[in-house]
């Protein structure tokens, strides 16, 4: 279990790094950069504090969310939907691959 949580986040920050950030800018633009980055943030610092903000107001059983959201992954899905949904907004018809290192993201 501490192998797979060890990972999980060593994958999470792979996203973080200048060359990948590099590689990703050069195949496909600043637009795909912007959203992987604001999707990160949004699942590393926000649902955090969504989770510990409902725990404090709601039901405590939501503090459980604040470690969740940092070892469950979710950018192999939702990248996609923003990019498409960029793609759409902006009127081009480009794909995106996204191989996500090639291992299994559903265990």
């Amino acid at each position: 279990m501490i192998k797979w949580i060890k990972e999980r986040l060593s994958h999470k920050l792979e996203h973080f790094s200048w060359s990948n950030i590099k590689k990703t800018m050069k195949e496909h633009g600043l637009a795909l950069v912007a959203i992987i980055v604001i999707w990160e943030i949004i699942e590393d610092i926000l649902f955090p504090v969504i989770f510990a903000l409902l725990g404090n107001y709601v039901h405590p059983i939501f503090f459980a969310g604040i470690p969740a959201a940092w070892i469950i992954c979710l950018h192999w899905f939702m990248v996609p939907v923003l990019w498409s949904a960029w793609i759409k907004f902006k009127g081009t018809d480009e794909k995106l691959e996204h191989d996500c290192g090639g291992h299994d993201e559903s265990r």
